[in-house]
């Protein structure tokens, strides 16, 4: 709703594809960015890695993000062992319970974490700010390219 969460994913894709370029392996690498509500059970069979990125809604990761963990949970469970994921969390002043509630899920699903979870505050607290559009600054960009490439890199490299 405020565009955080999709400047982030946009910034962890180009950051993942630049990594693919980097090494010189952007065949090697196939980056595709859902919304949690069109994300499917098969999405998840075929990848190889996880970039998870949402907002947090009132300590909580956003209802989308967990109806899309809902509906997919049983499906990919005993499947997705061993993969790497990362989490993008968008949050007002926490962002912790979101980081929380998703790494438990990835944790069920025996996923390899291969980063701490990237969390930005914009420090909204009042019913206006939350619901302002959210300008990502160059700098957090930069750090979800990083995010974006580490996993890349860590699939391209066979870590």
């Amino acid at each position: 709703r405020t565009g955080q969460a999709a400047q982030m994913a946009s910034s962890l894709a180009l950051g993942a594809k630049r990594a693919a370029q980097e090494l010189e392996e952007l065949d090697g690498l196939v980056v595709e960015v859902r919304r949690a509500s069109e994300a499917k059970v098969n999405d998840l069979l075929v990848a190889s890695g996880y970039l998870f990125c949402a907002p947090e809604n009132l300590a909580s990761m956003s209802g989308e993000m967990k109806e899309f963990f809902d509906r997919c949970y049983y499906g990919a469970l005993g499947h997705l062992n061993g993969r790497p994921y990362a989490l993008a969390i968008s949050a007002g002043t926490d962002g912790d319970g979101a980081a929380r509630q998703m790494a438990r899920i990835c944790q069920g699903w025996r996923l390899r974490k291969c980063a701490e979870p990237l969390i930005f505050r914009n420090g909204a607290q009042t019913a206006e700010a939350i619901a302002a559009a959210k300008l990502f600054s160059v700098e957090d960009k930069a750090k979800c390219q990083e995010l974006g490439g580490l996993l890349a890199a860590q699939l391209l490299l066979g870590m």
